[in-house]
């Protein structure tokens, strides 16, 4: 009987340094969950309570439904500005910063002497600063003596009013946007490349496949999850776009509205016209069109994918 008792009581005694090491788990995870809740949940929270409100700091928050929502999409001509030089910037953005890194990290990926130096030079943008590289696409971009005018000139083209005009603006902004997603987008590209099985393209050269025929029906459709991944991560940063349109074009999106995006009109409402409330709104439609946007793009990914694999198979 004492046996039994003992032997019903160990696990009890075991129990205790589990229990010990359990409670210092979550003595060390509190922090983190603490700063979550501080600095997202809580913001996400008040910033939904505010997108119902009228607030603008000197009036206490008054109450007014679902109007922020109505204005914004009945009564604000500005908004259809916005969403329309989003998109045409987005696309501009994500298309070229897709086709780009393919191919750069398609170069990076071969097996060539020396190649590790050209990696390095890749990769060097992911270390500045979007805002200090911002500053010097300005100067490269100036009409009377930018860079990229003084080497127009030296082919006989007349200086290009980059930023000035509302028909060169959106797409200056669009290559200086591209050349700061490219390098990211590689480095994942690169990664997911080099995850191929070496069998695969033997067997395609087997059967007299040459390197861009491998690259198209072997290399694209085996890193399609990859090339998602990076479609939906360029769609959110240009979605978001505000440092770099406020450095190169100002803080009304000019010349005219040619790149007044959504970021510079949740900036204004916020923090120039002090529409809390208005901007908090039109903050929750952004992140709705986001959310429809990335889980379109994952399920037709995932679709593809499968299509694929059973293809291979």
């Amino acid at each position: 009987m004492t046996s039994v008792d003992g032997s019903a009581r160990a696990p009890a005694k075991g129990a205790g340094p589990w229990r010990r090491r359990a409670r210092a788990g979550r003595f060390f995870v509190a922090p983190n969950l603490a700063a979550v809740a501080v600095f997202m949940l809580f913001p996400l929270g008040f910033s939904l309570y505010m997108s119902f409100q009228r607030w603008d700091v000197f009036r206490p928050p008054k109450f007014v439904g679902l109007k922020n929502f109505q204005e914004l999409f009945t009564s604000d001509p500005l908004f259809l500005i916005a969403i329309r030089n989003t998109v045409v910037f987005t696309l501009g953005t994500v298309v070229p910063t897709i086709v780009v890194s393919l191919a750069v990290a398609g170069v990076l990926n071969r097996k060539v002497r020396g190649i590790g130096v050209f990696r390095t030079i890749v990769f060097l943008p992911l270390a500045i600063s979007s805002v200090v590289m911002a500053v010097v696409w300005q100067f490269v971009f100036t009409t009377d003596n930018g860079l990229l005018n003084i080497m127009l000139g030296w082919v006989g083209i007349g200086p290009v009013p980059w930023l000035v005009e509302p028909r060169w603006a959106m797409g200056s902004l669009c290559i200086v946007s591209v050349w700061r997603s490219v390098p990211f987008a590689t480095v994942i590209l690169l990664a997911a490349m080099q995850g191929v099985p070496e069998t695969v393209y033997e067997a395609a050269r087997i059967d007299g496949a040459g390197e861009i025929r491998q690259f198209v029906s072997i290399t694209v459709p085996l890193i399609r999850g990859s090339i998602s991944f990076v479609g939906v991560i360029s769609i959110i940063h240009a979605f978001q776009a505000f440092d770099l349109v406020y450095v190169l074009n100002g803080a009304n999106g000019g010349p005219e509205t040619a790149t007044y995006v959504l970021g510079i009109m949740l900036f204004q409402h916020a923090f120039s016209f002090l529409e809390f409330g208005y901007a908090s709104a039109l903050a929750w439609v952004m992140f709705a069109i986001l959310l429809v946007l990335t889980v379109v793009q994952l399920r037709i990914t995932r679709q593809r994918s499968w299509e694929t694999s059973r293809g291979l198979s």
